[in-house]
């Protein structure tokens, strides 16, 4: 695998700008996340493939993202700590880490670790879950949910192709003969009834996430979401 995407929750921005500029001299595509209260939407938008995460961490501390990063995907997760004693590094295995690196480090290394993440989790395995930021959600293409907060919910097929092609272009409007085409191309024809059926059902779930104001209607023209 060529470069990845990686997300980098770092809070000291010296010590991150420095992991970016390493990792991009690799020819990975590196982002900082900026929002510490909200670090599950930045990788879900970040699309990241590979996440370097600081134990010690404003609002959260390290642990907690992973757990919730576990959540949604099994991307390699290289925590990065000065607190470096076994409890630690255990407590980061146990919470769904792949490998810990300590504090103060030579960037080689962490090129060295990032580079064996990634042949171990791209070149013999299957892609980490696909998952798209969704207003204040997640949605997860690989397993078909939508996270928000607690609430976890299952879409159906339809459901899960419609949101995700909203998604893909949010801010634009998709017409509905486009949302029947893209159901069709799979086999699972929809006719414009159904797809109301369909499109009424998915709002009613992304009301139940507290997330009712997602899909916009366009009278005449389609749908849109800006999430």
């Amino acid at each position: 695998m060529n470069g990845c995407r990686i997300l980098i929750v770092e809070d000291d921005p010296v010590i991150a700008g420095a992991m970016a500029e390493h990792l991009k001299s690799w020819g990975h595509r590196p982002v900082c996340v900026r929002d510490f209260q909200n670090v599950t939407a930045e990788f879900a938008a970040s699309q990241a493939q590979l996440v370097l995460l600081d134990v010690s961490l404003p609002f959260f501390n390290g642990y907690y993202w992973c757990a919730e990063i576990r959540k949604l995907s099994q991307v390699p997760i290289l925590f990065i700590s000065s607190a470096a004693d076994n409890m630690n590094q255990i407590m980061a295995m146990n919470m769904g880490g792949d490998d810990f690196l300590a504090k103060p480090f030579d960037l080689a290394v962490l090129s060295a670790k990032v580079q064996a993440l990634v042949r171990r989790a791209y070149d013999f395995a299957g892609p980490a879950a696909q998952v798209m930021s969704c207003g204040g959600g997640v949605l997860n293409v690989s397993d078909g949910t939508l996270s928000a907060g607690e609430t976890k919910l299952e879409l159906t097929w339809n459901e899960l192709k419609i949101l995700q092609m909203l998604l893909e272009n949010r801010g634009r409007v998709v017409s509905r003969e486009s949302l029947m085409t893209r159901l069709w191309e799979s086999d699972a024809f929809v006719d414009e009834n159904t797809l109301t059926v369909n499109i009424a059902r998915l709002r009613r779930k992304l009301r139940t996430a507290g997330l009712e104001d997602l899909i916009r209607t366009k009278k005449g023209a389609g749908y849109l979401t800006e999430g």
